[in-house]
This record gives structure tokens, sequence and C-alpha cells, in this order.
């Protein structure tokens, strides 16, 4: 029954700003969890509208304005009362004078009590947006920063793994911990080639024999 309830009120949600009803645009990629079902709705109602882009930008905002302590404080704790919470997050996004889509976004999460997932729903939606604009995500772990030169050879090999039509949005983090080497995760694919595993199979080798 609650799954049932959640389909019809993204639904309503994506039809709310539309009028007539238009069947669901779906996004490039499917982004799984309540978070997604959100991001979807809210991707098709952006998608009939031809506001794609805005949406993303407002959605940078949304997310800008989740980070202040003041407003986290009221808007993501769950012991103050609902109404509270949307008329704070309301007064706040009035000021920042977003799109009704974006607006109704906000209203729809707090009518059902969900506006905690409001950070999931904006991840969720820009997972979307890369996939529409070509980009692949690809994650790519070193024990330390690259430099300039590695960091452009790394683009060129990575650049092997894309179809025709596509981009690398790279993400670059550090972990000592891999002691060396890199862990490298693109699309679907996940090679790991960390100094740090290659000495957990070398001695997990020597106790085998």
């Amino acid at each position: 029954m609650a799954a049932a309830g959640l389909g019809q009120q993204v639904r309503q949600f994506s039809t709310s700003v539309v009028r007539p009803a238009a069947k669901l645009i779906k996004p490039p990629i499917q982004v799984y969890g309540v978070e997604g079902r959100y991001a979807t709705a809210l991707f098709s109602a952006a998608s009939k509208q031809k506001s794609l882009d805005k949406v993303e930008q407002e959605l940078g905002s949304v997310a800008r304005l989740i980070k202040d302590p003041k407003l986290s404080s009221i808007v993501m704790n769950p012991h103050v009362k609902r109404s509270i919470k949307q008329k704070t997050f309301n007064d706040a996004l009035s000021k920042a004078k977003l799109s009704p889509i974006t607006v109704n976004l906000i209203n729809v999460l707090a009518d059902n009590g969900r506006l905690t997932l409001t950070p999931d729903v904006i991840t969720a939606f820009g997972k979307m947006m890369s996939a529409h604009r070509g980009e692949v995500t690809c994650s790519v772990t070193t024990a330390q920063v690259l430099d300039e030169a590695n960091l452009a050879e790394l683009k060129v090999a990575l650049n092997g793994f894309l179809a025709k039509g596509e981009t690398i949005k790279l993400e670059t983090k550090t972990d000592p911990s891999i002691l060396g080497g890199m862990i490298v995760s693109i699309g679907d694919k996940y090679v790991d080639m960390s100094t740090k595993t290659k000495i957990q199979k070398l001695t997990k080798l020597i106790k085998e024999t």
C-alpha cells in the first residue's frame, strides 16, 4: 500500500505543474529508491517545460540552503513539526526566487514528511542530468594527489572506455591507506590496482601454499 501511495504521489507531482497531463518522460538512467522516484518525476516535469538545466541550477541553490546550520537544524530535525519545517523552507525558497517546479518538489516532499530526503533527491537528479549530457562519472582513488602530467595521462586512458558522444566526469580522491597504485570506478566497471590489495592477495597466496 505504501509503495502504491508513493507512486501516486510522484505521478501527481510530475503532472501538477503541467496541464494537460502527459506521459512520464523517463530519464536516461534509472536511479532506484524513494529518492529515485521523486527525481524521476522531477526530471519528467522539467523535461516537459524544457527547463532541465534551470532546475538543476536551482537544486544547487537548494543544496546550499540545506547546508545552512540554522535552516538544517529545523528542516532536518525529526522532532520539529512538519508544518513548521515546510513554512521555514518555503520562506527560504521564496527569497531564492525559484521556479514553480523546484518549489513544488520541496512542497511534495514536505507534505509526505520526506524533507530529509531532499539531498538524496538532488543527488539522484544530478546523476540523471549527467547521463542526459552524455557524461560518464569516473572515480579514481590514489594514495597521493596526482600531478598534472599523470592526471592528463589518466584521462586519455579513461577515454578508451567511452562510447561515441560520451564525456568523462572525473572525480579524484586520495586515500593514503591504499599505499600506492589506484582504484578506478567508471560506469559499471571497477578496477582495484592498489598496492594494499596486491599485498593482501600476495599474503593470502602465501598462506594458502
